[in-house]
């Protein structure tokens, strides 16, 4: 289980100010795929950047069963000057998973040829996330950070994607985040809706993309 207690986080930039957590306080169960929904600016990404510990909040606890992927998607996940093939041979090192393994499984589900071969920084961002989430679903996780990489790539690549992530989810849990409301109905079963700075989970997916939905319409009438 992820637990988020009193969680609160304001960005603030040039006299502005930004609240995506106001003492937040939410359980994410185990055994869960998890869509986080919300409005363009409601904190998906940083709450999820929060979740992996990359930025911390400003008061407040997370507290996580288990192991936990990086962000899948978050560009910093890489070292720009390494090529694919080091950044995978890294990532089985921190990890403790076999080397041979996880770099056999990145350069054949990442389809990035002799690129996997060239350094991160001439990589596109479709490349970039492709070759995250090669290297996220090649190491098992008891939770896995998903940020719209399943919107990468053409309808064969998304298609092979959800599979091995619907694949993942069967002894995972996962926090998803995604604008693609079809891709949320056919990897997650749960939904949690942030809506200026609070959230509130929703055990019926169907539940939480009704309230999305209705939050969209309140802030774009007509």
């Amino acid at each position: 289980m992820i637990r988020l207690k009193n969680v609160s986080k304001t960005f603030h930039l040039k006299g502005n100010h930004k609240t995506i957590a106001n003492n937040m306080t939410m359980n994410f169960p185990q055994g869960k795929s998890i869509a986080l929904l919300g409005r363009n600016g409601a904190g998906k990404s940083s709450l999820l950047l929060m979740i992996a510990g990359a930025i911390q909040p400003d008061s407040g606890t997370i507290e996580i069963d288990g192991t936990i992927s990086w962000p899948v998607g978050f560009m910093g996940s890489f070292h720009r000057d390494l090529t694919g093939a080091q950044n995978a041979r890294f990532l089985a090192r921190v990890y403790g998973v076999d080397t041979d393994e996880l770099l056999a499984f990145v350069e054949d589900f990442s389809e990035l040829g002799n690129h996997f071969y060239q350094p991160v920084h001439t990589y596109s961002s479709g490349m970039r996330s492709r070759l995250g989430f090669a290297c996220s679903m090649g190491i098992h996780f008891d939770w896995y950070l998903v940020d719209e990489v399943t919107a990468v790539g053409d309808a064969a690549f998304k298609e092979k994607s959800e599979m091995i992530f619907r694949e993942r989810m069967e002894n995972s849990s996962a926090v998803f985040v995604s604008h693609s409301l079809g891709s949320v109905r056919r990897v997650c079963n749960a939904a949690i809706v942030l809506e200026k700075g609070s959230a509130r989970y929703y055990r019926d997916i169907e539940e939480g993309i009704e309230r999305h939905e209705r939050n969209m319409r309140l802030a774009h009438p007509g």
